[in-house]
């Protein structure tokens, strides 16, 4: 898709500090990280948001959480733990518009997020 920041990070237009990737999925270190460890794991396939997950998008999002639990333990965050968030429209706070999901951990996490 044309016009989209992480489009162009899969594409290797930007760079970005990655982490892991695969045929499906591209992990990278946030730009802004909001806790110690804060990747974000994106699908090289673009979806928009949530809302636009399809069935055959399916095995893809199983996908995503293995990483992200793969990535917890290569940071040392899984035993403390760790969260998994993924923002879906505006009112959410999702400003990029390719589905991705964030992983935080490192610090104690607070209840509600916001």
């Amino acid at each position: 898709m044309s016009d989209c920041l992480f489009c162009d990070i899969v594409d290797g237009k930007i760079k970005a500090n990655v982490v892991y990737q695969d045929d499906a999925l591209v992990a990278f270190k946030d730009i802004a990280p909001k806790a110690p460890v804060h990747i974000l794991i994106i699908p090289r396939k673009h979806i928009v948001s949530v809302s636009d997950i399809a069935e055959q998008d399916r095995d893809l999002i199983g996908q995503i959480f293995q990483v992200a639990a793969k990535l917890a333990r290569e940071q040392g965050i899984a035993e403390g733990g760790y969260r998994v968030v993924v923002n879906s429209g505006p009112d959410a706070g999702q400003s990029v518009f390719h589905l991705h999901y964030h992983l935080l951990g490192g610090r104690q996490m607070s209840w509600p997020p916001g």
